[in-house]
């Protein structure tokens, strides 16, 4: 899928770039300096950013900044709701678009995915190409591959559904792939995890856009207090990266903890939804 505010992850390229020279930097780069680090025009340069996230690379680069996630769990942290998670599946809304979503029985889940067609598709995001996997239900995966590669991608989700029949089906996700990463109308997700995974990357879908929580504060909305670790397992194994925002979860000291699709990756959508909050 193509679309004109980020046809080839062109804006996420040119933000991962800048991300390295900011992180360089030892102060606060000017709009002239930090474009002629990136070879573009100061006009340009803005430009860029203002489609991609609505902000000045000034503003940005206060987002970006190494040490903005302590600054989000100090003024954006959300408390979870531990009555939402009386079951394993059910509908709600996410803050900044609608979600639809039906949980895999454990049954199923213990099988692999055997039985289930899984079309595929890799696609443009605001945040680089991805790899978009759907069954007839909804979305049950998405991978970044800006850091990873195509081919570590693939391996990756193929490996959790081993029993599945994987099929290239370019354009057929679109609808679903549009609405998600446009932010409009309604996205179907299938969860495919084992029961204690969907519980966590449920209590996901309740932190809004530009909000952060931490890894302690969803084992206690699960009722799992002690399982801080398992917790942070299962949000690493969330195979629907983005719309099960396992980007939102850090740690309760303020670092970001990790990310499996690359840090850079976290950093840019924690970055994003924190400008696009503001900017609303």
């Amino acid at each position: 899928m193509r679309h004109e505010n980020f046809e080839d992850g062109y804006h996420f390229q040119v933000m991962r770039r800048a991300l390295d020279l900011i992180d360089a930097a030892e102060g606060t780069l000017t709009l002239d300096e930090l474009a002629a680090q990136m070879g573009m025009s100061p006009a340009h340069f803005q430009r860029v950013f203002s489609a991609w996230v609505g902000v000045s690379p000034k503003r940005y680069q206060q987002y970006l900044a190494l040490g903005q996630a302590k600054l989000l769990l100090a003024d954006r942290f959300t408390t979870l709701d531990a009555a939402h998670h009386s079951g394993l599946s059910g509908t709600g809304r996410l803050h900044d678009l609608f979600l639809r979503w039906e949980a895999m029985s454990p049954g199923d889940f213990a099988r692999g995915g055997a039985g289930l067609t899984i079309r595929w598709d890799h696609v443009d995001s605001p945040f680089g190409e991805a790899l978009v996997m759907g069954t007839e239900r909804g979305i049950c995966g998405i991978a970044f591959t800006a850091e990873t590669g195509r081919d570590a991608a693939m391996a990756d989700m193929r490996g959790r559904w081993p029993g599945a029949e994987f099929v290239a089906a370019p354009g057929a996700l679109d609808t679903w792939v549009q609405a998600a990463f446009e932010q409009k109308g309604e996205t179907a997700l299938h969860m495919i995890g084992a029961p204690f995974q969907i519980k966590v990357w449920e209590a996901l879908l309740q932190i809004p856009s530009g909000h952060v929580t931490t890894y302690s504060e969803i084992a206690d909305s699960i009722g799992k207090p002690r399982a801080v670790r398992a917790v942070g397992t299962a949000v690493g194994r969330n195979p629907v990266s983005f719309l099960i925002p396992c980007h939102r979860a850090i740690r309760k000291s303020g670092g970001l903890g990790g990310y499996h699709w690359g840090l850079p990756v976290k950093r840019a959508m924690l970055a994003w939804e924190s400008a696009r909050a503001e900017a609303t």
